[in-house]
């Protein structure tokens, strides 16, 4: 096999209900961590957080993005963590973030008018991945700086 065999780069995007209540505490330790994870693994993405569940979406390098998955499943924070989407991609959508926020407040108008039912353990993968690229585009993602 060639190396350009193990450079295929992949979009996932996965729901996951939090354990406990999310934090501002919480929300800082998980960015931190992936931040620092991510960036030394060329892995870029958004996380959106709240109304008691996780949205994320992680690009990548195959393999980096199946070795994260892992550690996300075994990741005590969350629960009920279910894969949405995947797909091969030859371009970035979150390219500029080793890890961004969204947060997801029930009062957000782009929630509340565009997608007031809103489930995304009942919807298909690419509709709630519009849903976080609507949320990106209409909010302010926020990345930690670096420690």
């Amino acid at each position: 096999m060639s190396a350009a065999n193990h450079d295929i780069q992949v979009r996932m995007l996965y729901v996951s209900h939090a354990v406990g209540p999310q934090s501002t505490t919480m929300t800082r330790s998980i960015l931190m961590q992936a931040q620092a994870h991510n960036r030394a693994h060329n892995i870029s993405g958004v996380l959106c957080q709240g109304q008691g569940f996780f949205l994320q979406v992680l690009e990548g390098q195959r393999s980096h993005i199946n070795a994260l998955y892992g550690r996300i499943l075994a990741d005590t924070r969350h629960k009920d963590v279910e894969l949405l989407h995947w797909e091969e991609t030859t371009q970035r959508l979150f390219g500029r973030w080793a890890m961004a926020l969204v947060h997801l407040s029930v009062n957000d108008p782009m929630v509340k008018l565009h997608h007031p039912d809103f489930d995304p353990y009942a919807a298909p993968g690419p509709r709630v991945l519009q849903q976080v690229l609507d949320l990106v585009k209409s909010g302010e993602p926020i990345e930690l700086p670096a420690p």
